[in-house]
């Protein structure tokens, strides 16, 4: 029964996570159009950090600082610095829907990292579930690649999800070293703080146009898609396969295609229905359990 009920709030989880980030994708296109992209991305995860700070002093004594720094940089140079430095440079050259479509190449990348660096196991079916899962991204987002083409757009979205799995396969990797809550907020704050002052650096403050969109743009990245994205996230990940939960996360572009389609009356066509079937292909053969086909 207790087994029963760990697997209905990892699903729970993963549901809530996959809607969190599937429309943070448009709104996060829509906020860097008022705020330059370092100070964008510094003020949701320093803010986010911040509220999960006033958490995490509850249990300050497990933060053990002069022996985890590095843990704690290293980890906010990839999931924070780069990973969103990168991120909200790269949404300025593509489209939102088409950005994050390039970026779930991460979970392929995922699957093959915690398979050599985490020794999961990797099959055959695993294998072909991710790379059609991927497919199935490319059919969804098939009109964008044809029109939106920008090489240094593919580019910063490729890097984005290499640096993502990187990141998270680092955090994984060093899970019983150091406290996963005191992980993600170390992250956000110390990787928040760095991008703000790298903002303040290189970007023009008087180029924020202080709005309605912008303020509800970093109060929804601060508060869903920092906070509660990346504690949920990772929780996952540290507690599941990480190949299994990347698959999953191949929904998020296509939540983020149907969002659009709702409320930006785009059509919903043949090659959006043929990418969702790819997908649960996809997802279907990532988590089937596995049997003699075993490649490792």
């Amino acid at each position: 029964m207790g087994n029963e009920s760990s697997k209905l709030t990892s699903y729970f989880l993963l549901i809530l996570l996959i809607v969190i980030w599937g429309v943070s994708w448009p709104i996060y296109k829509n906020g860097v159009n008022f705020m330059p992209p370092l100070l964008f991305a510094g003020a949701r995860a320093f803010i986010g950090g911040f509220i999960l700070l006033i958490f995490a002093l509850k249990i300050r004594y497990l933060l053990k600082f002069k022996e985890n720094w590095r843990f704690y940089c290293i980890s906010a140079v990839l999931n924070m610095v780069l990973y969103l430095g990168i991120q909200t440079i790269g949404i300025i050259y593509l489209p939102g829907g088409l950005f994050s479509v390039i970026v779930y190449f991460q979970p392929v990348l995922l699957g093959i990292m915690a398979w050599y660096f985490l020794g999961e196991e990797m099959t055959i079916l695993k294998i072909i579930g991710l790379i059609l899962g991927f497919i199935g991204i490319v059919f969804v987002s098939i009109d964008g690649l044809i029109v939106h083409v920008s090489a240094i757009g593919v580019t910063l979205a490729l890097a984005t999800a290499l640096v993502w799995a990187s990141g998270v396969i680092y955090v994984k990797k060093n899970k019983t070293r150091v406290h996963p809550f005191w992980m993600v907020v170390m992250q956000l704050v110390i990787g928040g703080s760095t991008l703000l002052v790298s903002g303040l650096v290189t970007e023009n403050v008087h180029d924020i146009v202080w709005n309605v969109e912008l303020i509800s743009s970093i109060i929804w990245g601060a508060i869903a898609g920092m906070s509660i994205a990346q504690v949920i996230y990772f929780k996952l990940m540290n507690e599941g396969e990480a190949s299994k939960v990347g698959a999953f996360t191949f929904i998020v572009p296509i939540l983020s295609v149907i969002v659009s389609a709702i409320f930006l009356k785009e059509s919903i066509t043949f090659n959006l229905f043929l990418g969702m079937l790819l997908v649960g292909v996809s997802i279907y053969l990532v988590n089937r359990p596995p049997k003699k086909l075993s490649i490792y």
